[in-house]
């Protein structure tokens, strides 16, 4: 399979990344803030506001990348819609086609449910196992949003624990707050 990754930058929010087959969704790196002009930093409030490297381009099995950053047509609608989304507008993804090559039953069942969860909802990782049809899979539903490659478009933003807002990997809990809070739920 050949990707093509496109870079697109938002207001506020700092420089993302999707990689497309054709219209087929691959990867989506949230943005991220960007530090200097041309390096991405993941910044983890969690850890102190550290800095850390650029992750390196994600690795999906039987991927190349053709061309870094090239601007592909296919592209323009999709990353339009995501900065519209980061500017405050009520974006759905349904229709975006994912790549899912592989998956187990039990994932696609935790990304149809999640895809299910709203703008403006959340749902604990039991609900999510639940709704998956795995009622007492929670934990594996919180291990598939840590493993989550398509950022907004399968939002485990929505995913919060019985106790509190659960984790959200890389980007840390603030980022986690910043996306529920546009999206108008109280954290």
């Amino acid at each position: 399979m050949s990707v093509t990754p496109v870079s697109y930058e938002t207001e506020g929010w700092g420089v993302g990344e999707v990689w497309l087959e054709g219209d087929m969704l691959v990867w989506h790196e949230l943005p991220r803030p960007s530090i200097g002009r041309r390096a991405r930093a993941r910044v983890t409030p969690a850890q102190g506001g550290e800095t850390h490297p650029p992750p390196s381009r994600p690795t999906v099995p039987g991927t190349h990348a053709r061309g870094g950053d090239a601007r592909a047509p296919e592209a323009d609608h999709l990353i339009h819609r995501i900065k519209c989304y980061f500017a405050g507008d009520r974006i759905s993804f349904d229709d975006v086609e994912l790549e899912l090559d592989g998956w187990t039953p039990f994932q696609l069942a935790v990304l149809r449910a999640l895809r299910g969860v709203r703008y403006g909802e959340v749902v604990s990782y039991s609900d999510l196992a639940r709704l998956a049809g795995y009622p007492r899979a929670q934990r594996a539903a919180g291990t598939f949003c840590a493993r989550n490659r398509f950022g907004l478009i399968v939002p485990c933003h929505r995913v919060v624990g019985a106790d509190g807002l659960g984790s959200y990997g890389s980007l840390g809990l603030d980022y986690k707050r910043r996306l529920l809070a546009l999206e108008g739920v109280a954290v």
